[in-house]
């Protein structure tokens, strides 16, 4: 279901016990959790992600979130409605800066748990599809965000 590598950044427990239960919920609500659709989160620092943000997106700064799905929305919506998933098959990669995480959970003043939740469970949707640049686009998006950490009890 997930991998988590660290890079550049202190291996720490809290971030896995979160990580797996956003991820859980996510797949339990996108009807995902039988299919070994396999996502990689990698943990990092500032430095690591801004490269990452400069190599594929051409911004050259550091970045909260970067999500990398193998899938364009069409093709993952065919698999779930199909269940037709192979072993192999990768959702994606989620990209998280652990020090963005810090500063924006201070700035907004919630939990470090809250912000990194949202982290994940928001590049978890990008890797299902969707999207926020459009403002039609961000209706949809928003709402499952808040349901899972909703449903979780991790609010603001």
């Amino acid at each position: 279901m997930y991998e988590i590598i660290y890079e550049n950044i202190e291996e720490k427990q809290e971030y896995e016990q979160t990580i797996k239960k956003v991820l859980e919920a996510c797949y339990k609500e996108e009807k995902i959790e039988n299919s070994n659709l396999l996502i990689t989160v990698t943990l990092t620092d500032l430095d690591t992600i801004q490269k990452i943000n400069n190599e594929y997106r051409n911004i050259d700064k550091p970045t909260d979130v970067l999500s990398f799905p193998m899938f364009e929305k069409v093709e993952i919506d065919k698999k779930i409605a199909k269940q037709d998933f192979k072993y192999e098959d990768i959702l994606g990669d989620i990209i998280i800066s652990i020090p963005r995480v810090e500063e924006q959970a201070k700035e907004y003043g919630h939990s470090f748990e809250r912000e990194l939740s949202y982290m994940v469970v928001h590049g978890f949707y990008h890797l299902m599809g969707y999207d926020h640049i459009k403002e039609e686009d961000k209706k949809q998006m928003r709402p499952k965000e808040e349901k899972i950490l909703n449903e979780l009890k991790i609010n603001r």
